[in-house]
């Protein structure tokens, strides 16, 4: 502990790209208590649409610039990408390399996802106590060939953070005999009133017909090509519809592609990643994630929580969060469910109006305190130890 009593708390991370994460990131950040703890968050990357998102109190360390800092000349780009490739190798093979950029030991180490397991795990300072987070399916069939090293790293942390409850019951129930840290579930929390702000920031203009909105990096786990299957039966059965999708990643190229050969690039949309999408799904008749796998996302919450009737893949934890029926609506991951269920929104406006009443208190499921209070316990009673 330092002289001011503070606990110092690392947290590693790749970088700030917007997602799911790097909002549980920036939540803890915000709201553990600063009167109790001294937080530095070391990156690998300056990068990504969050990465000034920090608040000031906040001591922010990176190993290597971020894409934006870099040239627009391709050949330069080509060097600066090849400069900083090297620099990172070099940095996970020497540890002592972050360990002078931070120039200072912490209490706790923590591990956001399974991304940065190694880097807390190889810390220097073997006196920290080091927290793991987990979001994922541990039987996700993109994962495996991660899966041997993450379960040889998750018994190495002093202690462990489920994402949901479906992601520690799946992570027991296929690995029984897995020697698990001590541990606990910890939801994401939800800022509440920033988000109602943040949505009412502007109206967007949309056209006269049932909008579906999604917002979710571009990754093939996404599900968005086969939400785009079955958009594109809809509307040749006569269903029209628009559909809106706000994010970036490395599925976007082949997703227009689809969108050009399916001849639907005017009706499903897609704007980029955005800092701030909330007024999109506020004013969308309706939200979809198309998800083939998930932990507890956010943007399920943020969409629960603006009253917006919700169909999404009954994966991860988000059964933990929507009652089939009630308060949204739940499907396989099949594009034949996508369009039964966008075609019973668009046609059944009383079912929808009915899943609308049963929103009207659902921030109550929704307690923020409760999360920060849990993880600040954990890191002090770690520190006690």
């Amino acid at each position: 502990m330092m002289k001011n009593n503070k606990i110092k708390v690392l947290f590693r991370h790749r970088s700030m790209e917007m997602g799911g994460v790097e909002k549980v990131i920036l939540s803890m950040l915000n709201h553990l208590d600063t009167n109790k703890f001294q937080m530095t968050i070391c990156l690998n990357l300056n990068q990504g649409e969050l990465r000034n998102e920090f608040p000031k109190h906040i001591r922010k360390v990176y190993i290597a610039d971020g894409k934006e800092d870099f040239s627009k000349n391709s050949v330069i780009l080509k060097l600066q990408l090849a400069k900083r490739k090297l620099k990172l190798q070099k940095a996970q093979k020497k540890p002592q390399i972050v360990q002078k950029l931070l120039n200072e030991n912490f209490d706790i180490e923590i591990a956001p996802t399974y991304a940065a397991f190694s880097s807390v795990l190889n810390s220097l300072n073997k006196n920290s106590k080091k927290i793991g987070w987990f979001h994922s399916d541990i039987t996700f069939p993109n994962l495996q060939p991660l899966v041997p090293e993450i379960l040889k790293q998750i018994p190495q942390f002093d202690y462990f953070i489920f994402g949901s409850q479906q992601t520690k019951d799946v992570l027991i129930e296929t690995y029984p005999n897995l020697m698990i840290p001590e541990n606990q579930v910890i939801l994401n929390a939800i800022p509440i009133e920033e988000l109602r702000d943040k949505a009412a920031v502007f109206k967007p203009e949309f056209p006269n017909k049932p909008i579906f909105v999604s917002v979710a990096r571009l990754n093939s786990r996404k599900g968005f090509h086969k939400l785009m299957d079955a958009h594109s039966k809809l509307l040749k059965d006569g269903f029209d519809h628009h559909i809106i999708v706000i994010g970036d990643g490395d599925e976007k190229e082949n997703l227009k592609r689809q969108a050009e050969n399916l001849g639907v690039n005017k009706s499903f949309l897609f704007l980029g990643s955005l800092l701030n999408p909330y007024p999109y799904v506020k004013n969308a008749d309706f939200f979809i994630l198309p998800s083939e796998s998930e932990s507890w996302p956010l943007i399920i919450a943020d969409a629960l929580i603006l009253q917006k009737p919700i169909i999404s893949t009954n994966v991860g934890g988000i059964p933990e969060m929507i009652t089939h029926g009630k308060t949204g609506y739940l499907i396989n991951y099949e594009t034949t469910e996508m369009y039964d269920a966008m075609k019973k929104f668009i046609t059944e406006p009383e079912f929808v109006s009915n899943i609308q009443k049963n929103l009207h208190n659902i921030e109550k499921q929704f307690d923020n305190q409760k999360i920060f209070d849990a993880v600040e316990n954990i890191i002090s009673k770690l520190v006690e130890k």
